[in-house]
């Protein structure tokens, strides 16, 4: 059992039959009244995120999410194929469960499958990886005076905003939870 007064950015806990994780918390004790915990919280499922005020003596039930290291190997129609890296077992996941993220990541690609009582319901991507750029349009000398970006197509069919100095061809790191440019590889 985990109470609200021991709330942590990242805790997951069981509440109304859902599974949730905390993404900000913050402890408030006013001037006049009992002191409660303001949260917001991502239903780790959905994905739906709410806002919500708890008493610090509430308590609630944790509950324990797998991240298993896993290989991302191809994609047929909607489902995408996993490989376990311990039991070479191969495992489809709906393009669905996918987050947004995931249009980073190419193939032979470990990742981390999130797993609630043996319901997949998200993958996590490596945090950066290095892509190639295979489309954008050619920098020219002296327009760089400001932080000016241009659109680049990347291997993975991804677009994100690039440094005007990138060409085609050049390895680059992305962010992936931010979608941006970090470097060159």
């Amino acid at each position: 059992m985990i109470s609200a007064g021991d709330f942590r950015n990242g805790a997951t806990f069981e509440m109304d039959g859902s599974v949730y994780s905390i993404i900000e918390f913050q402890h408030v004790k006013p001037g006049k009244g009992a002191a409660f915990v303001r949260t917001k919280i991502r239903n780790v499922i959905t994905g739906a995120v709410v806002e919500k005020t708890f008493s610090p003596t509430e308590k609630f039930p944790t509950a324990y999410i797998e991240r298993k290291d896993m290989q991302y190997l191809y994609k047929d129609g909607d489902l995408y194929y996993f490989m376990d890296n311990e039991t070479y077992e191969n495992i489809p996941i709906s393009g669905d469960t996918l987050g947004d993220n995931f249009k980073f990541v190419k193939e032979n690609t470990d990742v981390k499958v999130l797993s609630y009582k043996g319901n997949i319901f998200g993958v996590e991507p490596p945090f950066f990886i290095e892509l190639q750029v295979v489309k954008t349009d050619p920098g020219f000398a002296g327009n760089t005076a400001t932080n000016a970006t241009k659109p680049a197509t990347l291997e993975t069919g991804a677009e994100i905003k690039v440094p005007l100095f990138i060409e085609e061809g050049e390895m680059i790191r992305v962010d992936t939870r931010t979608g941006e440019y970090m470097e060159r590889a």
